[in-house]
């Protein structure tokens, strides 16, 4: 059996778009009302028709106090859970209340991203005329570098690796997935897969959203010539850290949510060489936030170890699965 696969595509003519009165924009926030008045609002402005849902997972009584009139003064929909739900529990929410009332299309954004009206155009029309479909634009950061067209995650082991590395790993088992830092997502897609799983709280519920819609049907598809812009790390660093600067937060659940995966949809086989990997991997993680960070590593090495720690106990206490190898593939059309 093969999979369905994604498509980098170049989109229809705007006037498919039809429009964007069925579009709803949703976007989880955490400690973010400064970049809701930055970022939201501009997409906003750009898509009046839109209905706008600010959830915002709870972090202070300020910060709630600032997302609650920020919302208030812009006309948006705001959703206030008592605690933090995480992202992908935070998005569920959203969605959910953004079909609820009667939208087709809801468009996920980081705080720290926007997308200008052109782009959303291409991508709601992109929806439209093939369904169902899972969609993103490229992003890049403010600064004009290439942050997503696309990525791969090797099933053998767990890395994930641009298009670029193909040729050098031709023949490897692999899937691609979309980013959930701007994602257009349909009622028919939502239904298919149920939204995301929640119990990643962060980071790679985008990587498990993709694999299921994979195995529902659902083709993924980035749309080359709809582009967001991406404020790389406004949403895990402090306003005073380096650029490349990580958080525990993102340390811990980057390496502990490779395991969940495993746990959640890889035979034993595959299972038994992404634990064998998991240190390589979290080394890996690490070097993310990079080098300068290891003359102090108490807080990195805690972080990875935790994560080392929990995700090797969600891999060893799933429910046995029946080795079965996951079939490539295939190159994409690019």
């Amino acid at each position: 059996m093969r999979w369905p696969r994604i498509t980098v595509v170049m989109s229809e003519a705007r006037s498919s778009a039809e429009g964007l009165a069925s579009l709803a924009v949703v976007v989880v926030s955490y400690g973010s009302s400064g970049l809701l008045d930055a970022n939201l609002r501009r997409v906003a402005a750009e898509c009046p028709e839109a209905q706008v849902y600010v959830v915002d997972n709870f972090s202070t009584p300020l910060e709630r106090d600032r997302a609650r009139e920020v919302c208030r003064t812009q006309g948006w929909t705001l959703l206030d859970p008592a605690t933090n739900l995480g992202f992908g529990g935070g998005a569920n929410l959203g969605l959910a209340r953004a079909f609820a009332d009667g939208v087709e299309e809801v468009l996920l954004l980081n705080p720290d991203a926007w997308i200008g009206r052109d782009s959303v155009e291409r991508l709601v029309a992109r929806t439209r005329a093939e369904r169902p479909v899972l969609v993103s634009p490229v992003v890049v950061t403010s600064a004009g570098r290439p942050w997503f067209s696309g990525l791969d995650l090797y099933l053998s082991d767990g890395v994930i690796r641009g298009r670029r590395h193909r040729d050098a790993f031709a023949g490897e088992r692999r899937e691609e997935w979309l980013s959930g830092a701007c994602l257009l997502i349909s009622r028919a897609v939502w239904e298919l897969t149920g939204g995301f799983d929640d119990a990643y709280f962060l980071y790679w519920e985008d990587v498990d959203l993709s694999h299921r819609a994979l195995r529902a049907g659902v083709a993924l598809d980035v749309v080359e010539d709809a582009v967001a812009v991406h404020d790389e790390g406004g949403t895990h660093r402090g306003a005073a850290q380096r650029p490349e600067a990580k958080s525990e937060t993102y340390y811990y659940f980057n390496i502990r949510n490779r395991l969940l995966f495993a746990a959640r949809h890889l035979g034993d086989d595959d299972a038994r060489r992404w634990r064998r990997a998991s240190f390589a991997q979290a080394r890996s993680v690490l070097l993310h936030g990079g080098r300068r960070q290891f003359l102090h590593p108490v807080a990195p090495l805690r972080a990875a170890c935790r994560g080392l720690r929990d995700g090797r106990r969600l891999l060893s206490s799933r429910t046995p699965l029946t080795s079965r190898p996951t079939e490539p593939l295939g190159e994409s059309n690019v």
